[in-house]
């Protein structure tokens, strides 16, 4: 049965940007998807706290438990309230890089009352270089996303591509032309897993592993180990030891989600 309520908006224009973020507001409040730009490629959004909209998101992309997606967040200071040990080389990278292409994982803060996946207590958080996005965060607050697209299929590029695959599942498509640039490919945002000993890359994107280590020099690249006199982090819940290199043709996802490390580093970019 088609969803008669589903709704494409042009986000150029100014007055369908403002009954585009409404509906959509609208819509997450009601445990329903949308689908919104980021800075990389589209989004499939929903509500973070509420399992029934993240079961929603993770059926409509043909994907299980096994692969949370991440957290979207408007600002750097909503990470304090989702997120705990944070690792002061943690912080000092989002200080550099947010709004932009990092995603960190962390420990997730254990009273919080969601089910994003089998994230064996840890959350991924990003904020994104993308004014539409973070205006909607703004309304809504920390948002589930992954790439617009089925799994398995390209990212959506345009709200229009993302609708091709998604249809009826998505309640609103915010469509604002397309992400990263017309005639390119969107880049993955780099995922650093921030729950262990030291910070480690799990997926290197759009910020470098050279890059972060300008910042972090004990950072370490997602096959190497620590010395024999340091903690392996090996009991962390996404050490990154077993990390599987993303499969050919996986949809690509601007932020990973915070999970297992195959999950982790096989993530979309959203």
């Amino acid at each position: 049965m088609v969803n008669v309520s589903t709704t494409s908006y042009n986000c150029t224009n100014d007055e369908q940007r403002a009954e585009g973020l409404a509906h959509a507001q609208k819509a997450i409040a009601a445990k329903q998807v949308i689908v919104m730009p980021t800075d990389t490629v589209y989004g499939i959004a929903a509500d973070a706290f509420s399992p029934q909209a993240v079961a929603t998101l993770l059926a409509a992309k043909g994907r299980g438990r096994n692969m949370p997606p991440p957290v979207l967040i408007p600002r750097i200071g909503t990470m304090e309230g989702l997120a705990t040990e944070i690792p002061d080389d943690a912080r000092r990278l989002a200080e550099k890089y947010w709004p932009g292409p990092l995603t960190l994982i962390f420990h997730a803060q254990p009273s919080l009352t969601w089910d994003l996946g089998d994230t064996v207590g840890t959350v991924a958080l990003r904020v994104p270089d993308e004014q539409l996005a973070l205006d909607l965060l703004t309304l809504t607050g920390p948002l589930a996303v992954s790439s617009a697209n089925r799994t398995g299929q390209p990212a959506a590029q345009t709200a229009q591509a993302a609708r091709e695959q998604l249809a009826e599942s998505v309640e609103v498509y915010l469509e604002a032309g397309f992400r990263p640039l017309a005639g390119t490919d969107g880049v993955p945002s780099t995922i650093i897993d921030a729950t262990g000993p030291r910070l480690r890359l799990v997926r290197e994107g759009a910020i470098t592993l050279e890059e972060i280590r300008r910042m972090v020099p004990s950072a370490l690249g997602h096959d190497e180990e620590p010395h024999m006199w340091e903690p392996s982090g090996s009991d962390s819940p996404v050490s990154l030891e077993k990390a599987a290199p993303e499969p050919a043709g996986t949809a690509q996802v601007e932020h990973a989600g915070a999970q297992s490390p195959e999950a982790a580093s096989n993530t979309e970019q959203a």
